[in-house]
């Protein structure tokens, strides 16, 4: 619910009356926004007392009188110009004229209301202001948080890239003034260390392009049936290195053939980043295993690991963009935080749900269902 501030500046008493009666319980629904807007009403008798309760409270909405006692509807909106005040003013008189308009408009007035007119009038000017005041904040906070993201967007990016630069940097600096000699051996570990960083850097770009591809719906889709049992091997072949590095099982409990619609390309995706984190936050000698069911067109996947598990602190921001842990357990795993967001988002597109649950210390296991997509629609025979 939202509630706006009124304010009816009428030396007429029973113009003021009127206005309240026809607004005290006035409310409507913005539907775009799920919302329900609702007025809360003050009144001033005289310009002098309107602006001394302006001066006090911030108002959204005021329907003013063109002709006061004191003071005239066009020099309080002159003097509402010049101090910035933010709110949506209707100017009402009985001097209904093209030229009285045009001064309350140049003035700042949003909206010019004709005395005397109808309950339903008034309500209806009263919408119209309310609608734009709404439409208006929201904008602009959209734009605040905008401009949030970017920055929070540039920032986790410059960190990211910072710090696999500097530590190139330093490799090719000690490489060129041949630190440790001229024996090329001598250098090994640092180019395959630098050739480590460029893959991590390579990966967080792919991964901005998945997530902006994904986000902005310019994703070209090629849907088809596909048996997702290779989707998962191929996943596991990519990952496999990395775990008998540190003798890591991966172990997949699945029919032979599994057949869904959708996309290669997005189910791998999945699959490497549910399995690439099994192995990556997992512990020496440890296991990941995999468990895949059908029922119909649902897909049941099951990723466990005996790896180093989450707090539940951890668990609650666990999808949101550049998100990684820093513990005692973390700090020396590498990533850019965003392959759970893109998992998510690619999950939803299968009209899926995907669930958590882990124990720090013990490991993590993910739940995720899928829904098998709508067949393609094959191409129209040409006449």
């Amino acid at each position: 619910m939202l509630i706006l501030k009124l304010l009816v500046v009428d030396d007429e008493p029973g113009m003021r009356r009127g206005a309240f009666r026809a607004l005290r319980k006035y409310k409507f629904e913005l539907r775009d926004f799920n919302d329900t807007v609702e007025f809360e009403i003050s009144q001033a008798t005289t310009g002098n007392e309107a602006l001394d309760l302006l001066s006090k409270t911030q108002f959204d909405i005021i329907l003013l009188d063109y002709k006061l006692d004191d003071i005239s509807g066009l020099e309080i909106l002159d003097r509402l110009k010049k101090m910035k005040y933010d709110a949506h003013t209707v100017m009402m008189t009985a001097f209904a004229s093209l030229e009285v308009a045009i001064s309350a408009t140049k003035s700042g007035a949003f909206d010019f209301l004709a005395k005397p007119f109808t309950p339903e009038e008034l309500r209806k000017v009263v919408k119209k202001a309310s609608t734009n005041i709404v439409l208006h904040r929201k904008a602009k906070k959209l734009e605040e948080d905008k401009k949030k993201v970017r920055f929070q967007f540039l920032s986790v990016l410059s960190h990211e890239l910072k710090a696999p630069l500097n530590a190139i940097d330093g490799y090719l600096r000690v490489i060129d003034d041949r630190v440790a000699g001229n024996d090329i051996k001598s250098y090994d570990n640092m180019i395959k260390r630098s050739m480590e960083r460029i893959n991590g850097m390579r990966k967080l770009i792919f991964d901005l392009l998945d997530l902006t591809r994904i986000e902005s719906g310019q994703k070209i889709r090629k849907i088809k049936q596909i048996n997702l049992i290779e989707a998962v091997e191929r996943s596991i072949e990519t990952n496999k290195l990395k775990a008998d590095e540190r003798n890591i099982s991966i172990n997949l409990d699945a029919q032979e053939k599994i057949l869904m619609n959708g996309e290669l390309s997005e189910l791998e995706i999945m699959f490497n980043n549910l399995i690439s984190n099994a192995v990556k936050y997992n512990k020496e000698n440890g296991y990941v295993n995999i468990k895949i069911e059908q029922e119909e067109d649902s897909i049941y996947i099951t990723v466990e690991d005996g790896g180093i598990g989450m707090k539940p602190e951890e668990q609650k921001r666990l999808f949101g963009e550049f998100v990684r842990f820093k513990n005692e357990k973390t700090a020396n795993i590498e990533g850019s935080g965003l392959g759970l967001s893109i998992l998510k988002k690619l999950i939803s597109l299968y009209k899926g749900t995907i669930k958590v649950k882990s124990e720090f210390g013990t490991g993590t296991t993910f739940f995720v269902t899928l829904k098998s997509l709508p067949a393609a629609s094959p191409p129209a025979e040409s006449a």
